[in-house]
């Protein structure tokens, strides 16, 4: 692996732990709301965003690099509505598809094959992450401010439960 390709996936081993952190500070808004179906769903998808940042990890030690952690900006802490919550984690879930796209681009000119399969993995993931992530997004929009299907739809996304993080 290249200085350029182990430099880049430290950095978005970084941005993972960014968007574990950030869905975390959006699970807390949730939880300061009464609205836990919501930071339930937020706390499973802060599990997931570790793992992801995990894979990285693993990933860079198996190939011979040296994983270096960085500071981690503070997320946001406040919203105005569930809404503009799943607006925000959208917009970032873009951000990221867009991080793991160049990822792939600056494999693809370095020749790296092994980063190019292990990316690959994380271009599906971001095709799902997206589509999960707008789907709500929609149903937001559909419900507006009628709160009576916003705590169905809290009711249902509490139904999400975080797993246990991998070990190894």
């Amino acid at each position: 692996m290249t200085p350029k390709m182990e430099e880049a996936l430290n950095k978005q081993l970084n941005a993972e732990l960014y968007s574990a952190y950030m869905y975390l500070s959006m699970t807390a808004w949730f939880e300061s709301r009464n609205l836990t179906g919501f930071a339930s769903w937020m706390r499973a998808q802060v599990v997931e965003e570790v793992e992801h940042a995990m894979k990285f990890y693993s990933f860079i030690n198996e190939r011979g690099g040296r994983v270096k952690l960085t500071a981690i900006d503070g997320p946001p802490t406040d919203w105005d509505s569930p809404l503009e919550v799943f607006e925000a984690a959208f917009k970032h879930e873009q951000y990221v598809t867009s991080l793991i796209n160049e990822l792939m681009e600056m494999a693809l000119e370095e020749r790296d094959h092994a980063s190019q399969i292990f990316l690959q993995w994380f271009v599906t993931e971001q095709v799902e992450e997206e589509a999960t992530f707008g789907s709500i997004l929609e149903r937001l929009r559909m419900i507006g401010d009628q709160t009576g299907p916003l705590f169905m739809m809290d009711r249902e996304l509490g139904q999400r439960t975080a797993p246990a993080l991998a070990q190894g």
